[in-house]
């Protein structure tokens, strides 16, 4: 099994981020046409996404088929953000689901892990001086946000709207503390008590897609935005504070049969815009997916301690130094995934935990949704329109006309003080102007 992005119990605690574990997705399965996916590590054996094609009207009826024919064990049907299924399959029908014309390829399906990671906040992205104006107790956001996690809440400052559970359980209330963290941070309430998010009270979706234990699978996360593509007509930002090894093919998976990556195209072609943590490995994030997928906004960490620009503070939390790259964040290389990257606070950030309680913790899965809020708050606001595209575009471009040559705004590192040669880390996100 590999481990991507963090750490989940205290023991660990070194970036408290949802990690999803899985292989590069051009790797082949053993095959007759070698066209399938697979992993050098952390498989489940015998477990594969089914992936369709999509002139296939019911996946419900292949998949039911495939059971009776082939011995399949299905347990998630996908039908929006790609056709197709997941299942236990014998070994030695394998090639008979593959000659079948309906099938596309398979994926051999992965484990995935949420893990602990570490944490920052609203302050420093100027989240107070908003329209919203976070902390003064007054307003809300509408937009709703979707957190594909370990669940979220329920939390008495969190709005959470509803949800769906893709892994264990029968609800999708988090017993992990990771996803009810992110969710707090991108839509606490403004209501005087804790601590408020970027976004204060936007309507918050609970996708479980991992255990309490902070475990699952690809098909898990499928699963999930599979569910968050069928209500794209409410829901407009998605959180995936997770990620694992892979790549980006620039085809949305056709080409290195990658079933996570046509699902997030699909996805985002409903009009959903995807934050998602850049990875705690201190390396390119083009190594990691779907952080390196050109259709989601890649979110590294900065390091701040005390809310304010200018360095110098102390560390509280963990070691690290004030305004600065936090020295687990992933990053772009410089000419390769710019166009898609953007900062926000990951160190030593206060937000909402499991059982109604707060936690302190670090990561760029605590960086993700600084993003995912000023998203939704910039939608509300009317300033982000159009396709997902478009909002990332908005995003970067006024983070960039914010960051200011004389350090009223920017951290050491960003694109215009002193960048490290080769390394992206984008300029810092700000709320501000929303």
């Amino acid at each position: 099994m590999r481990r991507l992005l963090a750490f989940l119990v205290p023991l660990l605690l070194v970036g408290l981020a949802v990690v999803v574990t899985r292989p590069g997705p051009d790797e082949a399965v053993p095959a007759a046409d070698g066209a399938d996916s697979q992993a050098r590590g952390g498989t489940i054996p015998d477990r594969y996404v089914v992936v369709l094609r999509d002139s296939v009207s019911d996946p419900d009826k292949v998949a039911s088929e495939h059971g009776r024919r082939y011995g399949a064990r299905v347990d998630h049907t996908y039908r929006h953000a790609l056709k197709g299924y997941s299942a236990t399959i014998p070994a030695n029908r394998l090639d008979a689901v593959r000659s079948d014309p309906r099938v596309d390829y398979l994926s051999a399906d992965r484990e995935v892990h949420a893990t602990a990671e570490l944490p920052t906040g609203v302050d420093r992205i100027d989240g107070e001086i908003t329209s919203t104006k976070a902390g003064d107790g007054s307003q809300s956001v509408a937009t709703p946000i979707a957190v594909i996690d370990t669940g979220s809440g329920p939390h008495s400052e969190l709005n959470r709207m509803g949800g769906t559970n893709c892994s264990s359980g029968s609800r999708y209330d988090d017993g992990n503390g990771h996803g009810t963290h992110v969710a707090g941070t991108a839509a606490a309430k403004d209501n005087g008590v804790g601590v408020v998010g970027v976004a204060p009270g936007a309507p918050i979706y609970s996708v479980r897609v991992l255990n309490n234990q902070g475990s699952g699978s690809t098909s898990s996360v499928i699963c999930g935005i599979d569910w968050v593509t069928a209500n794209a007509s409410k829901i407009k930002v998605a959180n995936m504070s997770l990620g694992g090894a892979g790549s980006d093919d620039g085809n949305c998976g056709s080409t290195n049969n990658d079933a996570e990556h046509k699902a997030i195209c699909r996805s985002v072609a409903s009009g959903i815009t995807y934050a998602i943590a850049a990875g705690n490995d201190n390396t390119d994030l083009a190594k990691s997916v779907p952080s390196s997928y050109n259709e989601v906004l890649a979110v590294t960490a900065e390091s701040d301690f005390n809310g304010k620009p200018g360095g110098g503070a102390a560390a509280t939390c963990r070691a690290d130094v004030d305004e600065t790259p936090a020295d687990f964040s992933n990053f772009a290389i410089t000419g390769a995934d710019e166009d898609h990257t953007i900062a926000a606070p990951g160190v030593c950030i206060k937000s909402t935990w499991k059982g109604g309680g707060y936690n302190t913790t670090s990561g760029t899965s605590m960086a993700s949704p600084h993003a995912a809020g000023t998203a939704a708050l910039c939608i509300a606001q009317g300033q982000c329109t159009g396709q997902p595209a478009n909002v990332i575009a908005k995003l970067r471009g006024d983070a960039a006309a914010n960051t200011t040559t004389d350090g009223s705004y920017g951290f050491t590192g960003d694109p215009l003080h002193s960048p490290t040669p080769g390394k992206y880390y984008g300029h810092l996100i700000r709320a501000d102007g929303y």
